[in-house]
């Protein structure tokens, strides 16, 4: 094969051209449940996003989305005499703590424990 020449007359960008600010938040990267903040959107600046989960979540990540967990026994839904277990705390998982009866207790009504 042979090599193709560039013309010599070819116009070269110049190198200190000013480049775009890149705001990586702007395609939503981080997923449900969780806020970007880009800190620095200079070109030169890039993957340094950072993903926190919103709410009372706390986990948080850079370049890259956080895996959000929601504790929902948190707010003991299952108030006195009752031990609340959350075994799926993905936010695709809602809803779906059970309440137990602590011991020598016994179950009085139907829907919470």
């Amino acid at each position: 094969a042979v090599p193709t020449a560039v013309p010599t007359d070819a116009p070269v960008p110049p190198t200190d051209a000013p480049q775009p600010d890149v705001d990586e938040c702007a395609s939503s990267p981080c997923g449900m449940g969780q806020s970007c903040n880009d800190p620095d959107v200079s070109y030169g600046s890039q993957h340094d996003f950072v993903c926190t989960c919103d709410g009372d979540m706390s986990i948080t990540k850079v370049d890259g989305p956080a895996t959000c967990e929601k504790d929902e026994c948190s707010t003991d839904p299952c108030g006195a005499g009752q031990t609340c277990n959350d075994l799926d705390r993905s936010l695709t998982s809602l809803k779906d703590f059970t309440c137990t009866c602590d011991k020598d207790m016994s179950v009085k009504a139907t829907g919470a424990a």
